[in-house]
């Protein structure tokens, strides 16, 4: 029964890029919070390591190590989460490739093509995919992880700040398709600085200390699915 401190029991979440940094600590608060979690990263033993650190805690969850890239593979999982659930309470979009950060005149065509994929295109074969899950729940949550640079573009980041902005821009478009309905809600989230890898490979000079750890941005993520904040929102966690 859901209560206080099992606010999603019964309750069933997917979150990509879950083997380390914000997804893996926010797979872990949703668990803390009763929610059985898939696990969605390439690397299966890390994920291992996540599931391993669910259970000790007391909750569940589910790994699904695959390529994102591979639609076939995202289209299967889909498949095979349907035979064993009715739907999905829960989306994180979280997983992305930062790639070089260069002039937009020196950007690798197929460097590029890589970070689009994983960063808009994958995302949006998450959704197509799942759709019928999210809209058999309740009320669903889609958390899409966005960067300062998708909506203020910085030099040398067009190539991850143009794939955030398309991010952006497609899923806050599927928020104002699913509005009518009343029970999918999208909130496109971004973190600022957090301690993450893909932050170290950013701002390698920088001491990790200085930034707040992933786990300030999960319970940021629990907190608004408990909210009653509208869908299509962009907002920015402080620390």
């Amino acid at each position: 029964m859901t209560d206080d401190s099992n606010p999603l029991f019964g309750k069933l979440a997917l979150v990509t890029g879950a083997s380390r940094g914000i997804g893996a600590a926010t797979a872990q608060a949703l668990a803390g919070a009763g929610a059985h979690v898939i696990l969605v990263a390439r690397t299966a033993k890390a994920l291992e390591e996540v599931e391993e650190r669910i259970h000790e805690a007391g909750g569940s969850a589910t790994i699904a190590p695959l390529d994102l890239t591979d639609g076939q593979s995202v289209g299967k999982l889909a498949t095979a989460a349907a035979e064993r659930w009715n739907s999905l309470d829960v989306l994180v979009l979280n997983a992305a490739m930062l790639g070089s950060l260069t002039p937009v005149e020196h950007i690798d065509a197929k460097e590029y093509a890589r970070i689009l994929t994983l960063n808009v295109v994958a995302n949006q074969a998450l959704i197509a995919a799942f759709d019928q899950m999210l809209r058999r729940s309740e009320r669903a949550d889609i958390v899409a992880v966005t960067s300062s640079v998708g909506h203020q573009p910085r030099a040398f980041w067009g190539a991850y700040g143009s794939s955030k902005a398309a991010l952006e821009n497609l899923v806050l478009a599927y928020a104002d398709e699913t509005a009518h309905s009343g029970r999918i809600r999208v909130h496109v989230l971004d973190p600022g600085a957090t301690r993450t890898r893909m932050r170290e490979l950013a701002f390698p000079g920088e001491e990790p200390e200085e930034v707040k750890p992933p786990e300030v941005v999960a319970k940021f993520i629990l907190d608004r699915l408990a909210s009653t904040a509208p869908s299509g929102e962009l907002v920015r966690v402080d620390a």
